[in-house]
């Protein structure tokens, strides 16, 4: 197993490098990666610099809590598959890194989120509403470095952005008649985060001339990952050790946010569940109306040991290896075996 080189930029974002650029091969490619994300790295430090105080700090509050760089790293990696980590690659995934931090800002005011990468979420800092320009401003900057690279990047980006937004949208308005809860949720997270993961897997292509035959089968291995990326993530959101999450143990259904355990556990007809579920839905209401969330402690305790979180994990692996599949086109080598490691990775953090 190659080892991740101590205080590299990459081996400080990702927890799982090992896993990603594991055997002979792949040393090389480590050490390139290592260096685009340090050019990544450098060139989010100057976009990120505002000349108002206050939205500079705001604008670098979650970028420089930290972060595990997934889309710039996709987007260096599937460069390879063409002319390499250009100036253009680069900037780039750094766009997209950027629109990512601004849906966090986002995403913690209408979760009402206490802290985000281990630090308190932005609004708890600034309030709402600072918060909210601060994500607006990161679209903008993100968008600004786009339009540098043409019409086609442009493009990307818009589709991307409206994606995350319709996303988002469908998250805060629900399913709608007979729509079915697991499969509106998985096309939830298809928009939220498979879309803009998918538009870095792209982007590398894109960016480094590479073959135009491979942009849809990166898509839809970004966007398949994503998902399974998202599902583990809502596993995690269970954990009890906030050092792992960087969050309050279950704060997305403390905010009335299903997830799929939750949503898992709605389908199970045994009484113990359905009990299980009534005092959860329970307990988001009171929160609601001003309780202490420490109130389900005890049911997201109960939720985390439950068979649905259990098929939640299940279902993340079934996604990575759907994303696995896409990647039959892409050519053997050590940039496919690094996809296809992190297509494992991102569904299965835990080793």
């Amino acid at each position: 197993m190659t080892p991740s080189a101590p205080g590299s930029p990459l081996a400080g974002k990702l927890g799982f490098t090992d896993r990603i650029f594991a055997g002979p091969r792949s040393r090389r490619l480590l050490s390139e990666v290592e260096k685009g994300l340090q050019r990544v790295e450098e060139h989010l430090a100057g976009e990120l610099t505002v000349t108002y105080p206050v939205a500079d700090a705001a604008s670098r509050y979650l970028y420089e809590a930290g972060g595990k760089r997934l889309r710039p790293m996709l987007a260096l990696l599937t460069s390879k598959l063409g002319d390499g980590m250009t100036d253009e690659v680069v900037q780039a995934a750094s766009a997209l890194e950027i629109t990512h931090l601004g849906s966090l800002y986002h995403d913690d005011v209408m979760d009402s989120s206490d802290r985000r990468r281990g630090v308190p979420a932005a609004q708890t800092v600034w309030g709402n509403n600072v918060a909210i320009l601060t994500g607006d401003l990161l679209f903008s900057r993100a968008s600004q470095i786009m339009a540098r690279h043409g019409e086609e990047a442009i493009q990307l980006q818009a589709d991307t952005f409206e994606r995350l937004v319709l996303g988002q949208f469908h998250e805060t308005v629900g399913p709608q008649g007979d729509e079915d809860p697991v499969e509106f949720y998985l096309q939830v997270l298809s928009d939220k985060t498979g879309s803009l993961i998918a538009a870095a897997a792209q982007a590398g292509i894109i960016f480094s001339h590479g073959p135009a035959e491979l942009e849809e089968p990166m898509v839809v291995f970004g966007e398949k990952a994503g998902v399974a990326f998202q599902l583990l993530d809502d596993v995690i959101d269970l954990s009890n050790d906030p050092e792992i999450t960087g969050k309050v143990p279950g704060t997305d259904l403390r905010a009335g946010v299903p997830t799929m355990p939750y949503l898992l556990l709605g389908q199970r007809a045994d009484a113990a569940s359905i009990a299980l579920r009534t005092r959860i839905d329970d307990g988001v209401a009171r929160i609601a109306d001003g309780a202490d969330p420490a109130i389900l402690d005890a049911a997201l305790a109960e939720l985390r040991e439950h068979e649905a979180t259990q098929a939640t994990l299940d279902l993340a692996h079934a996604w990575s290896r759907e994303a696995i599949d896409a990647l039959a086109p892409v050519p053997d080598g050590a940039v496919k075996e690094a996809l296809t490691r992190f297509a494992r990775a991102v569904s299965d953090r835990s080793s």
